[in-house]
């Protein structure tokens, strides 16, 4: 999620004498999928990944949240807010939270004899929050929240936006509450607003890392960490590559070049393209004036052997690599990653004749310059094949191929998993089909 809302920022300095500490807090992510359809017919899903933080005190309020990348504020529906969007989903009680503050946007205490308040509205791609300011104690854990945030780890007290009215499309369509933005601090309207931000500066100790695993199978928990990384979910060295104009917000990387097999992608040859890492997209975005060059690139034939073969999956056929050089290192995806599941009939030119290609997914992206227009975002496609490594103290972003773990599956299954062996695009890759002889 790319929201529309951003300000000044500061920066986080660990003191020299500091000890920082070695606790690491993660919390399962369970994955939803939402199903598009057209005609009445599921033509694609969505996809969101969501875990619980809880809120205000003495008895905490929990709440499932959307990690976000993309985003800089903590968004909670009010109890106030009547909405479809709203009411679908767990409302935060202000009354019922004797740690909340009403705040103007500032942080300046609300007066007892206010008629009017300060307000926001932030944009969410498709959808849109209205709402206003609350001071509260946010944490990762019940048991934590019950003690108060300046009694505990794991806890912070922040502005948080409560949402007065939510869009129908796309809250009302998840199963989460809110949305929690890991944005850089300049993405948040203050640097009081950023959670992992006033994490740091509350609970001096904590290493200034997050890091995201998401799963690949059903019945695995994805997960975020904050405070460092798990080297569990890590299956090769640490890269690491500088964020890219900061002043953004945006955890961004710059791109030298493109390649998919040994042809490069000419609209990023002057090395003048980037890309947004965001947990809040489901799919590989593309500039759109480098979508219809990288179709082509990334398209290839069925072999005329497997045609005729039912539930052929192009996820599983071979194909080029696409690779992405960056400042300091070096990123792929693969066919599994990049291809939508069933192959097009296409016909051949100046021929009589069609044949099966596979052909790739993408977003197409449209942003103005500062921050587009030729920006890439690399949302779940690449957040799964990577485990990923926020470094907010010295501005640079991880990556170490994920460990996709073996063996049988003990989390419950996601919300609205596709039948297995479901074809449509965003549907997960089966397990493939062993041959007993």
């Amino acid at each position: 999620m790319c929201p529309q809302s951003r300000a000044g920022g500061s920066k986080w300095v660990p003191s020299l004498l500091q000890k920082v500490s070695q606790t690491i807090h993660s919390i399962p992510l369970k994955k939803q999928y939402v199903p598009v359809q057209k005609d009445g017919k599921v033509v694609a899903y969505k996809t969101a990944y969501f875990g619980q933080v809880h809120v205000g005190g003495p008895e905490p309020q929990s709440f499932t949240v959307v990690f976000d990348t993309g985003s800089g504020h903590l968004i909670l529906p009010s109890s106030s807010c009547l909405s479809t969007a709203c009411a679908k989903h767990r409302r935060y009680n202000r009354t019922a939270s004797q740690t909340a503050v009403d705040i103007e946007y500032d942080g300046t205490k609300l007066r007892a004899d206010a008629t009017e308040r300060d307000q926001v509205a932030i944009a969410f791609g498709t959808g849109e929050v209205q709402g206003e300011f609350v001071s509260e104690d946010v944490c990762f854990t019940n048991a934590a929240a019950a003690k108060g945030a300046a009694k505990t780890d794991g806890c912070v007290n922040l502005r948080v936006v409560v949402a007065s009215k939510m869009t129908e499309d796309p809250f009302s369509h998840f199963d989460f509450d809110g949305v929690l933005g890991l944005g850089l601090e300049s993405l948040a309207l203050s640097p009081e607003f950023s959670f992992f931000g006033q994490m740091l500066a509350q609970n001096p100790g904590m290493e200034p890392r997050f890091s995201v695993f998401l799963a690949q199978n059903e019945g695995v928990d994805s997960m975020i960490s904050f405070g460092g990384h798990e080297e569990r979910f890590a299956n090769s060295d640490i890269q690491w590559a500088p964020v890219a104009m900061t002043e953004l917000g945006y955890w961004q990387v710059e791109i030298k070049s493109i390649k998919v097999g040994n042809q490069v992608l000419e609209e990023c040859e002057d090395g003048s393209c980037r890309a947004i890492l965001d947990t809040g997209t489901s799919l590989l975005g593309v500039p759109r004036q480098a979508v219809r060059a990288m179709h082509r690139m990334l398209a290839r034939p069925v072999a005329e052997d497997t045609s005729s073969q039912a539930g052929i999956d192009c996820r599983r056929l071979p194909g080029a690599k696409l690779e992405f050089q960056l400042a300091e290192a070096a990123v792929s995806l693969l066919p599994e990653d990049y291809s939508r599941p069933s192959p097009f009939n296409m016909t051949i030119p100046n021929q009589d004749k069609w044949r099966l290609f596979c052909r790739s997914l993408l977003l197409p992206v449209d942003m103005a310059a500062p921050l587009g227009p030729k920006v890439f975002i690399w949302g779940e496609p690449m957040l799964r094949r990577y485990y990923t490594v926020y470094d907010l103290a010295n501005k640079r972003i991880g990556f170490a191929l994920a460990r996709q773990p073996s063996g049988k599956a003990s989390s419950p299954p996601s919300v609205g998993a596709p039948p297995a062996g479901s074809l449509v695009s965003g549907a997960p890759l089966s397990p493939p089909v062993e041959v007993v002889g």
